[in-house]
């Protein structure tokens, strides 16, 4: 028998603490996790990063009460994995909690389940140095001045223009140049499920109001896709990739995101649509074709997944990605994130949280190897 798999280890999910609702992040998700790894037979509980102490015997957690409908604070053994769900990139940053994760990954007898949030440029940037990953990557910059702007624009009269550490498609822009019309630039900015468009006859006058955007978040500037469409609407493909308990890569669920109407983006927030990936990529290429492509787009995702792992020098064991489709059926990787928001496809979110655990097991019993 297998006894790696039978090893059930203490299972800490880490956040940031909150004065106000015992600890930071999407409640809903912390209990779904707590839920799910009980049900599976783990100790799991949610602690903060003030409340984990590495030294002590126990540590102060929260597990949920369902006949009370709270989270209720107890003592627990130290855990053997501490799965990583710090809720955003600026908690993650301050010292003390930076500090903390080093620590963890320095500790004996812990494994960490995944090591923090992913920049943009660096993802470009280690894609883009394996040729098999290279080629699904649009042509990317750094947003640093009018003049790489304009050269860009010159070259790729579409373009995005996203920040560094954006989510859920916040504070993207679209530029396009076309030259036959008398204005002849036009920049349209995402706000919530609307967008705005400007147009102008000078590419110096958006440069005002792209600066005013941007602020002093970083930007890269992206070559645009023409996506498939569906009923006149974009889509894009929204894949979850995650190890599983033999600690391998692989692909949880593929979902789709149909555009709202009015939006530059198909994040759902934003007015998008969780619709069937089958469905929309058979319509414009058939069901035959359709299976085929989805199979490339799943072993695609698990080629993209060794190769930021490889990147980054880093050991993860999740992350969601955004991958599109072109008119002409080309494959193209838009973004990954490192702590998957949850997905709202009942069977792939059930199979996500299993997995979770499933990982935890094989984490723990590599440990004893």
């Amino acid at each position: 028998m297998n006894t790696r798999a039978e090893h059930k280890p203490v299972v800490a999910v880490l956040t940031v603490h909150d004065e106000g609702q015992f600890f930071k992040g999407n409640q809903r998700n912390f209990r779904d996790i707590f839920e799910t790894g009980t049900k599976m037979g783990y100790q799991v509980y949610i602690v903060t990063v003030r409340d984990l102490k590495l030294a002590s015997e126990t540590v102060k957690g929260y597990i949920f009460n369902k006949d009370s409908e709270t989270w209720e604070v107890r003592d627990f053994p130290q855990p053997q994995v501490i799965y990583n769900r710090i809720p955003n990139r600026s908690y993650e940053l301050k010292a003390s909690v930076r500090t903390k994760l080093d620590e963890i990954s320095h500790a004996s007898g812990i494994e960490l389940y995944n090591p923090g949030f992913f920049n943009k440029w660096e993802l470009f940037k280690w894609l883009r140095t394996s040729e098999t990953t290279r080629k699904l990557v649009p042509a990317t910059k750094r947003l640093s001045n009018l003049s790489s702007l304009g050269k860009m624009l010159s070259v790729y009269p579409y373009l995005y223009l996203k920040p560094e550490n954006g989510k859920a498609g916040k504070g993207i822009m679209i530029l396009k140049y076309r030259p036959n019309h008398l204005m002849a630039y036009r920049l349209t900015i995402q706000h919530d499920k609307k967008s705005v468009t400007y147009r102008s006859v000078s590419l110096s006058r958006l440069w005002r109001r792209i600066r005013r955007e941007a602020g002093a978040s970083p930007y890269i500037i992206q070559q645009g896709i023409e996506l498939a469409t569906y009923q006149k609407k974009p889509f894009d493909l929204r894949l979850l990739v995650q190890k599983n308990a033999r600690g391998f890569w692989s692909v949880t669920g593929v979902g789709a995101r149909l555009a709202g109407k009015g939006s530059i983006t198909t994040h759902v927030p934003r007015g998008g649509s969780i619709e069937d990936p089958f469905k929309l990529l058979s319509a414009l290429f058939g069901p035959e074709n359709s299976t085929e492509m989805l199979n490339k787009i799943k072993s695609t995702a698990v080629q993209i997944a060794r190769q930021i792992e490889r990147g980054s020098s880093l050991s993860h064991g999740e992350m969601s990605m955004d991958l599109g489709v072109d008119t002409n059926g080309i494959l193209w990787f838009f973004e990954a994130n490192a702590k998957p928001m949850k997905f709202d496809e009942p069977e792939i979110r059930q199979k996500s949280l299993r997995r979770i655990f499933q990982y935890s097991s094989y984490l723990a019993g590599r440990m004893r190897l």
